[in-house]
């Protein structure tokens, strides 16, 4: 470990989702605006490698990294708040782990020794989280470990952190993030999951020197005072992490609660600069004060989770603030979209996003969500696969070819306008293989796509294995849909417009990936535009 960089893990006990990722986020944010270089690390106890062959039912949004990596959703929150891209390093699974030290043990690296939990599974994790900090780069090292502390799966994690803690205890410390319920029969809080889930975390062989408990309610005196007598932390070190109205609001809370200072303390790092958020507190006043609002239905095959939509959400929250605009958004599910209720279902909307995803089940219905912005005039972003939707929707319905569609559900389509990439016909392994990562793209000069970046120069993430069918390019374009983006190396189709069109766009990348609060996504910025001059 190297001496200039400090540790941080935060763990979490009695229940999951408490939030683990917005309060790393959170207090990352606020050590970076004290100027110091932070980075943050999930460590996930599942086994599969990555998450990018899970169903997002499963665990929400894949999101994909510059180089290439399918990761946790909390690094969307990571990068959306710090502004600072992320890489494979960052997010690391239980399924890696194994995977290296099984591939070790077949070349003979641990010399004919028995290998176990302890210590090859721990050391492997030890040398993980340590990775992201080799360079130097970085003052601090934020690691948020998945999962719930007890959870069979997330033992060598806790262990692996035990050890860094004892072999280097002035450069780690360790925040618990724990619940504190209310219950209305008694109409008060209640510490006890709280002393039992330090308790778990203690039996471990972990002292938490910081516990941030999310509650409902004000936490008072009496009840901090309780808290840090039972789970054996400092008065200071309670930190109360109320529900809030917006994720946005976390790191303000948290400065009102001197979680930084706090976590400086601990560190022996020095308080010099007093966090600067002017710009987070500018958003946050936008965000809450909006001068005009507009509807845009979104419309995918997953919204009953919201989460596996995470970042587009999120994105049109970025460019809603850019715009003084709220954003509603209206979770339109595409099994649902007919021909015959496709007008009641999307009349009214000010724009429509049609939403990534894979294989056939709701497909049918995105592409009568498309026909329907196009015919209409009303905004239209389609995003990977709600690009190819557009595609195939445009050579059924203008160009005539009624059986258009994609090699990914209609293998016989006589009209595959969507078809399998060349390098992809030879893979059988599904995990980690798609087209993924940041590609650069040549933009038409006056198009939409370029008007919106300022720019005919861009680097976008991607994730897929289909493209759109060169072979109908020609004919595409004389009949009105243009291709305004190309990878300058491939020649592939990266963007199509139609130029007659109010403003109709579909990328095959996924700008969303790359909107923060310090830089809402220009795209995005232009499509909430587009639907605010529609609504007016």
């Amino acid at each position: 470990m190297s001496n200039s960089t400090k540790y941080i893990f935060v763990t979490g006990g009695v229940t999951s989702s408490l939030g683990k990722g917005i309060i790393s986020a959170s207090l990352a944010k606020l050590l970076q605006a004290r100027g110091y270089s932070v980075t943050i690390q999930k460590l996930d106890p599942y086994i599969n490698i990555d998450p990018g062959t899970l169903n997002p039912y499963e665990h929400g949004e894949c999101f994909v990294t510059d180089d290439g990596a399918e990761t946790d959703l909390d690094l969307g929150h990571y990068e959306r708040f710090l502004n600072v891209p992320t890489s494979q390093a960052n997010n690391i699974t239980t399924g890696r782990i194994y995977l290296s030290v099984i591939e070790k043990e077949r070349r003979g690296e641990f010399l004919g020794k028995t290998v176990q939990v302890i210590p090859h599974i721990t050391d492997e994790i030890k040398h993980r989280i340590q990775l992201v900090a080799k360079n130097g780069e970085y003052d601090i090292v934020i690691t948020e470990i998945g999962g719930t502390v007890g959870d069979i799966e997330s033992l060598p994690y806790v262990e692996a952190v035990r050890q860094l803690v004892w072999e280097y205890e002035k450069d780690c410390i360790v925040v618990h993030l724990t619940l504190v319920p209310y219950l209305a029969a008694a109409g008060e809080l209640k510490t006890k999951p709280t002393q039992h889930s330090v308790k778990q975390l203690l039996e471990l062989g972990v002292q938490p020197d910081i516990l941030c408990c999310r509650t409902e309610h004000e936490l008072d005196l009496n009840l901090r005072r309780k808290i840090a007598k039972f789970c054996n932390v400092s008065m200071n070190a309670v930190i109360e992490a109320r529900d809030a109205s917006s994720i946005y609001d976390v790191p303000l809370l948290m400065l009102a609660e001197e979680l930084d200072i706090v976590v400086l303390d601990k560190l022996g790092l020095p308080k010099n600069t007093a966090p600067d958020l002017t710009q987070w507190k500018s958003f946050l006043d936008k965000l809450k004060n909006p001068s005009q609002e507009i509807t845009i239905g979104l419309v995918g095959k997953y919204v009953e989770l919201k989460d596996a939509y995470k970042s587009i959400s999120e994105a049109l929250i970025h460019a809603g603030v850019s715009n003084d605009t709220k954003v509603n958004v209206e979770w339109i599910q595409s099994e649902k979209v007919k021909k015959s209720n496709v007008n009641k279902l999307l009349a009214g909307l000010d724009g429509i996003l049609v939403a990534p995803g894979f294989g056939s089940r709701g497909i049918a219905g995105k592409i009568e969500a498309v026909q329907f912005a196009r015919e209409n005039n009303i905004p239209f972003l389609g995003i990977c696969l709600g690009m190819q939707c557009a595609v195939i929707e445009f050579a059924r319905n203008v160009l005539g070819y009624d059986d258009a569609h994609s090699t990914e559900i209609a293998e016989d389509s006589k009209h595959p306008v969507i078809s399998m990439m060349e390098e992809q016909k030879t893979i059988s392994n599904m995990g980690g293989t798609m087209r993924l990562g940041a590609y650069k793209c040549q933009l038409k000069p006056k198009s939409n796509v370029a008007a919106a970046y300022d720019s005919d120069k861009i680097s976008e993430r991607h994730r897929h294995r289909y493209e759109f069918n060169s072979d109908y390019l020609d004919v595409f374009e004389a009949a009105g849909m243009k291709a305004t983006g190309k990878n300058p190396k491939s020649n592939l189709v990266e963007v199509v417009e139609i130029p007659s069109h109010p403003w109709f766009v579909g990328v095959q990348f996924h700008p969303e990936y790359k909107s923060t609060v310090a830089k809402p996504h220009p795209l995005s910025v232009a499509f909430v535009n587009a639907s605010l001059i529609n609504k007016k």
